[in-house]
């Protein structure tokens, strides 16, 4: 297919997609289920119109997955607003690091014992599929500053973290297959104290100070110069800056998007907390800045004010971040569509069954145990950990440092490739019922608590009644 032809079959698509916005999210298929079902349609197993191998353009795909990873990482941080002790954030951490080991542990296992992988090769397999995507999962994570749902902002903040706890295992799995099982003591303590401590602490640190630091500066001079104009590359900048200034020091850029943008809110929230904004009379919760200004009128504000020019430096980086977002994770699932007819192994879906059933329920209700989260949710939390974009850059990753093209190391692609596209289908397929549910029980036993509350406001009237009553005929005994 020649240039014009790429153009009207991605203006085609794209024009479908709009108009049937609203029956997509009425149905039971999400966005990027048909991104995937277009992407087949077009490959060698449906039209044959498209033939894409991910595989023969690794390092290509490399850079376009890890654009799309760093800038939904940044705008899954950026929505996150609850304080960093609160509860959700606290099983957002349990689900990235303690729940992630023990899923790369019950993957490995599995591919060992079940495929027969050796286990440097075994390990890859199990960092690659592991990770929960951040881009992917947009009908999980949390929509916007102000939800605070315990599920959402758990999910989110896993997405958001374990990128930086399952390269470091990938990494190792890719040290011990290219130097053929045996690794140096030098080697290991370059691993623990570099591509684990320092890349997760120095990733974090890096993108927070980066985050916060431009965010106050660019609300103190658009306070300063009354600048109301759109200012879309805020984002884009913080997201280029954060990633680059982690991975030339070795730290995990990933994790620095991610930091960057939870320290952008973070200065959106110093900011509002110290300059209250006049039309907000409770002064004990204030709502997210970008809530406080419409970008459509801004030439209209009064931004003589830091929590308006605060608003609209967070609203243009949620606006450019979502964008950017949608079309990339558009073009890579659409590509995963296409190149699945390469890369298809009936064996792959064994392998996610065993991880959605029960490696990954299992290891989320390990790490839960004792926090006092109730069932319902620590099964959905176990159940809705889709996998997408973020293990296809893991598998460009392998391939540019020395995964090879053997038979095992090719059957180990097209296995993990099969478990990506059967996330992308059975977890969008099942994530909206599911949280319909929830929230339907939510309500139940919100109308529970509300009748119980009544019932006692009426027993506490009749016991008063009852005492006035008796009070009255004591007055008149009396008399």
């Amino acid at each position: 297919m020649d240039f014009l032809g790429w153009t009207a079959a991605t203006g085609g698509l794209l024009l479908m997609m709009s108009l049937a916005s609203g029956w997509i999210s009425r149905s039971p298929v999400s966005t990027f289920g048909l991104y995937l079902a277009a992407g087949i349609i077009c490959g060698p197993w449906a039209l044959d119109l498209l033939r894409i191998d991910v595989v023969d353009h690794s390092e290509l795909v490399g850079r376009v997955t890890e654009i799309a990873m760093a800038a939904s990482l940044f705008i899954t941080g950026l929505k996150l607003r609850l304080p960093f002790k609160s509860r959700s954030w606290r099983m957002g951490a349990r689900l990235a690091f303690p729940a992630m080991l023990l899923t790369v542990g019950g993957v490995t296992a599995a591919a060992h014992y079940m495929l027969g992988f050796d286990w440097p090769l075994a390990l890859a397999f199990g960092a690659i599929v592991a990770p929960t995507d951040p881009v992917l999962a947009s009908l999980i994570s949390v929509n916007d500053a102000s939800d605070n749902d315990d599920l959402r902002v758990a999910l989110s903040s896993e997405a958001g973290m374990n990128d930086g706890s399952a390269l470091p295992i990938l990494i190792l799995a890719m040290m011990l297959i290219t130097s053929q099982g045996t690794l140096t003591g030098e080697a290991w303590r370059h691993w623990a104290l570099v591509d684990v401590l320092w890349a997760l602490l120095g990733g974090l640190g890096i993108g927070f100070v980066m985050g916060r630091l431009v965010g106050l500066l660019a609300t103190l001079l658009r306070s300063k110069q009354h600048d109301v104009a759109p200012n879309d590359f805020l984002a884009l900048a913080l997201i280029a800056l954060s990633y680059a200034a982690a991975q030339s020091l070795e730290a995990s850029g990933f994790l620095a998007a991610f930091a960057a943008g939870v320290g952008l809110r973070r200065a959106e929230m110093k900011v509002i907390n110290l300059h209250p904004p006049e039309e907000i009379s409770d002064h004990d919760n204030y709502p997210p800045a970008e809530e406080l200004v419409n970008p459509n009128q801004r030439h209209t504000l009064n931004t003589s004010g830091p929590a308006h020019s605060v608003g609209l430096v967070v609203g243009d980086a949620l606006a450019f971040g979502d964008i950017m977002e949608r079309i990339f994770a558009a073009a890579i699932v659409i590509v995963l569509g296409i190149t699945l007819a390469q890369h298809w192994d009936y064996q792959g879906l064994l392998m996610a069954a065993v991880l959605f059933i029960v490696i990954r329920p299992l290891s989320v209700w390990i790490v839960s145990m004792g926090t006092g989260t109730p069932a319902l949710r620590r099964g959905l939390l176990g159940w809705l950990g889709i996998r997408g974009i973020g293990s296809i850059n893991y598998i460009a990753y392998a391939y540019t440092h020395g995964l090879g093209s053997g038979p095992d190391a090719t059957r180990m692609v097209d296995i993990a490739f099969t478990v990506i596209a059967a996330s992308v289908i059975v977890h969008g397929v099942t994530v909206t019922p599911l949280l319909n549910l929830r929230q339907a029980r939510k309500a139940a036993k919100e109308e529970r608590r509300r009748q119980e509350q009544e019932q006692r406001a009426e027993g506490e009237e009749g016991e008063q009644e009852a005492q006035q009553k008796q009070c009255e005929k004591a007055e008149k005994s009396e008399h």
